[in-house]
């Protein structure tokens, strides 16, 4: 299995996990995808989240996490070896990064390409509104057009 697929699968498995409290940015599941990162509880999590999916299905595979160990979503796509960088037809497994401007962002994962050219998404730190702040890892329906590029973590 490909190190893009396997996260992919370990995010999924974390479909439904919430903060504890809502609106907490903590909670067990939360603390373990923050401290991936360095962090505490407390923190935005998206990328924490998408890091440690990533960084679990590493160990699996016995490889290095090609990824930058921070939960700065703009900082990842920033600093990423430019090789990783896609601006256009996402795949499955691929890291979607938004910006928001003003050092704002928002990441997950591709689920998959749909019919229609949205995007079916596995995130972390959103809620049923889609916000960039939620309180749950859940699935999202993203148009592409809100999309920066994504990061594509081949092995």
């Amino acid at each position: 299995m490909s190190l893009n697929s396997l996260s992919l699968k370990i995010a999924q498995s974390q479909n439904g996990v919430q903060e504890v409290p809502k609106n907490s940015n903590a909670g067990p599941a939360v603390e373990s995808y923050l401290k991936s990162v360095g962090l505490g509880k407390g923190y935005a999590w998206c990328m924490a989240f998408v890091y440690w999916s990533v960084k679990e299905a590493s160990k699996q595979l016995n490889t290095e996490t090609p990824l930058i160990k921070t939960a700065g979503v703009l900082r990842q796509w920033n600093e990423i070896t430019p090789k990783m960088k896609v601006t256009k037809s996402p795949k499955s497994g691929d890291i979607f990064i938004m910006d928001y401007g003003k050092g704002q962002g928002h990441t997950g994962f591709v689920v998959e390409v749909r019919a229609d050219g949205s995007l079916k998404t596995i995130e972390g730190n959103t809620n049923d509104e889609g916000s960039r702040e939620g309180y749950e890892v859940a699935y999202r329906i993203r148009k592409q057009s809100a999309i920066k590029g994504y990061i594509r973590i081949a092995n």
